[in-house]
């Protein structure tokens, strides 16, 4: 776990890409992308608020995989209108989840893509 300064966890993946290249010229997009493609599962972006009160705006997942330069993401939560709600995503490696009786849907709550009243993230959790 680490943390790192950005407006968007979008932006994050980009940083986390590009700040081991200001090292030198020993390494290159080549391998720093895959790199972190593979090595980082999920990004919460935290923000604070006016009064200073930190709040998740948006979790992403990294499936592992790139296109190109570009590290695959999918959102899993985001912010409506100020409120976290379920996107489509989940993380990757749900067959590490299901190995400790972790089950993803009935934690994270089913995707934006099926049918279901209550979206918006599981209360009773710190999100």
């Amino acid at each position: 776990m680490c943390s790192i300064h950005a407006n968007s966890a979008r932006e994050a993946v980009i940083k986390l890409c590009t700040l081991p290249l200001l090292a030198g010229d020993n390494i290159g997009h080549a391998f720093v992308v895959p790199t972190v493609a593979a090595s980082v599962d999920l990004i919460v972006h935290v923000s604070t608020e006016p009064s200073g009160q930190r709040r998740v705006r948006e979790i992403v997942a990294l499936s592992g995989r790139t296109e190109g330069d570009v590290v695959e993401t999918s959102d899993i939560f985001h912010s409506r209108d100020g409120v976290l709600v379920r996107a489509d995503g989940f993380p990757p490696h749900a067959d590490r989840f299901a190995r400790i009786g972790i089950e993803l849907v009935s934690v994270l709550g089913p995707s934006a893509d099926e049918p279901s009243a209550a979206r918006h993230a599981p209360s009773g959790r710190a999100w």
